[in-house]
């Protein structure tokens, strides 16, 4: 199989904004595969440390003007674009005012993680799969990279299972090294919650943290991969961990590692 559309979400990616190894891995994977003949397309947050006019982002009004549900309140969703110089590859820019305008990502200027980094995640996570659906266009394969895509696969599998636009997408989710000791509030559940999902797939989150969020990736995708990139320790003991009771693919970023993602996609979409 080939030529087929994948869908890369991701918090980040170089040149526009690189704070951590995700950006190298979601601008480098996404090309190889393009030069392959796939499909491509790339969603990230607009954090306010993007230069909106230096990176030549505009917004997309056909787009923009959906209202994301988040608890009891409704956010508006505005969704940038801007190409990447000298690729032939197209970021798309989730953006909201009250989440992603701050110069910060996820910790703020005193190094204190943001208390509602959990629904800017949720927002962003809702805002990603409202703006394919409004793209009218069908990936074969979402890849979601690190915890902040980690509910994508799970909304796939339920509240989208039976939109035209996802009824056959594959997902994959990638674990980064990006562990986080916060604990978000009890109201988690219930923010993360939409149409479809019973109480009891939830039960990865409760602990409300970042292990809530990867092991909620885990359990939903249909493939699990770690970014094996000369990581810590601490994540090295986690994959271990979550190795145990799940199928996750060591995926080592070396000359071979696009080959491996690109036979990985292959084997998903086979499978239909």
């Amino acid at each position: 199989m080939s030529n087929f559309k994948i869908l890369y979400v991701a918090s980040e990616i170089h040149p526009f904004l690189k704070t951590s190894d995700v950006a190298d891995f979601v601008r480098s994977l996404p090309q190889a595969m393009l030069e392959k003949g796939m499909e491509i397309r790339i969603l990230v947050p607009r954090f306010g440390l993007i230069n909106e006019r230096k990176n030549r982002l505009h917004e997309v009004v056909r787009l923009s003007g959906i209202n994301i549900s988040i608890g009891d309140e409704e956010k508006p969703l505005i969704i940038k674009v801007a190409s990447i110089p000298n690729a032939k590859l197209q970021v798309y820019f989730i953006d909201n005012e009250d989440y992603f305008q701050r110069k910060t990502v996820f910790y703020d200027k005193e190094d204190n993680f943001h208390e509602d980094n959990d629904e800017r995640a949720i927002f962003f996570c809702k805002g990603v799969l409202e703006t394919v659906k409004k793209l009218g266009w069908a990936p074969d394969i979402i890849h979601c990279n690190d915890w902040i895509a980690g509910l994508i696969p799970l909304y796939v599998k339920t509240t989208y299972k039976n939109d035209p636009i996802f009824k056959d997408t594959k997902t994959v989710f990638t674990v980064h090294d990006s562990k986080f000791d916060h604990v978000f509030g009890q109201d988690l559940l219930v923010k993360v919650k939409m149409l479809d999902i019973e109480d009891g797939m939830l039960d990865s989150l409760n602990t409300a943290d970042y292990e809530g969020f990867i092991k909620t990736g885990i359990q939903y995708a249909d493939a699990t991969t770690n970014a094996d990139v000369g990581t810590s320790s601490d994540y090295k003991q986690l994959i271990e961990e979550l190795s145990k009771n799940n199928d996750i693919k060591s995926i080592k970023q070396d000359e071979n590692f696009e080959e491996s993602y690109f036979n990985l996609y292959n084997e998903l979409v086979g499978e239909e």
